[in-house]
C-alpha cells in the first residue's frame, strides 16, 4: 500500500484526505513513477468542487478520486512500449491523479538534471496550456500579442514562449507584478479600469491577437481591440461563446508536441516557472485553499 490524497465527495478543500491506496499498475505506453513533485493547478479545485462536472453536465465522479494532473519523479515500473526504463527521471501528464506517492504518466519526457523536481512538475499543465493557446491563435514572429493575466502561471509561460518566438508581447498585470512581467520580455501594463487605453498607448501599431489567461471580463474590449473575435482566445472566461471567442481546452494528447520544447527552454534557462511554495502531500487541502484565496505568486507544489 502507499499514500495518496483522495476525495469521496465534491466540496471545499476539507474533503481532501490522506488515504492508503494500492499503487497503480502501468498499462501500455505508461510508466509508474515514485513521485518527487506534483503541481497544484486551478483546474484541480474545479474538479474537486464539482464545477467541472456541472459545466460538462457529467455524472458524479467514480469516487474516491485522486486529484492532480502533473508530476515528476523516478520510474519504478513500465508498461509495454513505454519508451522509458526503471530509474529514469521523467515528468509528464498523470493518469488517475498525481497527488500521491506513486503515479502513472503518459507521454513522459526525460527530466534534465538542470531542472529541479518542483519546476519539472510545474511545467506540464501551464506549459501545455500556454503552448496550445499560442498555436490555436496562430500568432507569428513580428506580430503583437496581448496577454491578460501575464503574471499568472499560464500567463508567465505564454509571455516567455511568445517572446522566445519573436512575438511582441504586451502583458496586463497587477501593479506589484509589472516589473516581473517586464523582466520576462513583455511590455507590462496595469490591469483594471483604463487597461484598454493603456494598452493602446503601449502598442500604437495595434494588437494582432489577445490571449486571455485572467477571466476578468475583458473579452468584449479585447474583440474590439483586435477587430475580430477569431483573434481572441481565453482559457478562463466561461462566457466566451457569448462573444464569439474560442475557449481553449484540451487533454493530454496535446502534450507530446509542446512538452519537449518547454523542457529544453527551461533547462537552458530561457523559460522560468516560478515556484511559490512547496507542501507535504498531507497538506494538499491547505495548498488548494491558498490557491483559491489567491495567496500565491507562482506555483504551489506537493512534495510526497
Amino acid at each position: 500500500m502507499s499514500k495518496a490524497i483522495t476525495f469521496s465527495e465534491y466540496g471545499a478543500p476539507e474533503v481532501l484526505r490522506l488515504s492508503e491506496v494500492t499503487p497503480p499498475t502501468p498499462g501500455p505506453g505508461q510508466v509508474r513513477i515514485k513521485v518527487r513533485a506534483a503541481s497544484v493547478n486551478p483546474i484541480d479545485m474545479k474538479i474537486r468542487s464539482g464545477l467541472m462536472a456541472r459545466m460538462a453536465r457529467m455524472a458524479p465522479a467514480d469516487f474516491p478520486v485522486v486529484p492532480g494532473l502533473d508530476a515528476a519523479g523516478v520510474v519504478d515500473a513500465v508498461g509495454e512500449g513505454a519508451g522509458a526504463t526503471v530509474g529514469d527521471e521523467v515528468l509528464g501528464s498523470a493518469v488517475g491523479g498525481s497527488y500521491a506517492e506513486y503515479a502513472l504518466l503518459e507521454g513522459a519526457v526525460a527530466k534534465p538534471e538542470a531542472l529541479s523536481w518542483e519546476v519539472a512538475a510545474s511545467l506540464v499543465t501551464v506549459g501545455r496550456t500556454a503552448a496550445r493557446g499560442l498555436a490555436q491563435l496562430g500568432v507569428q514572429a513580428g506580430q503583437t500579442l496581448l496577454i491578460h493575466g501575464a503574471a499568472g502561471s499560464v500567463g508567465v509561460t505564454a509571455v516567455q514562449l511568445a517572446a522566445a518566438r519573436g512575438i511582441t508581447v504586451i502583458g496586463t498585470a497587477a501593479e506589484r507584478d509589472l516589473e516581473r512581467v517586464t523582466a520576462l520580455g513583455a511590455t507590462a501594463v496595469r490591469y483594471g479600469d483604463g487597461w484598454l487605453e493603456r494598452v493602446g498607448a503601449a502598442a500604437p501599431g495595434g494588437v494582432d491577437f489577445v490571449f486571455d489567461a485572467s477571466g476578468a471580463g475583458v473579452l468584449v474590449d479585447s474583440v474590439a481591440l483586435t477587430g475580430d473575435a477569431g483573434r481572441v482566445i481565453t482559457i478562463a472566461d466561461m462566457t466566451a461563446a457569448q462573444h464569439g471567442v474560442r475557449f481553449s481546452a484540451g487533454t493530454s494528447e496535446h502534450i507530446g508536441e509542446s512538452l519537449p520544447e518547454l523542457v529544453q527552454l527551461a533547462a537552458a534557462g530561457k523559460l522560468t516557472v516560478p515556484v511559490w511554495r512547496t507542501y507535504p502531500l498531507a497538506e494538499a487541502a491547505r495548498a488548494q485553499a491558498d490557491l483559491e484565496a489567491h495567496r500565491n505568486q507562482g506555483k504551489a507544489v506537493l512534495v510526497p
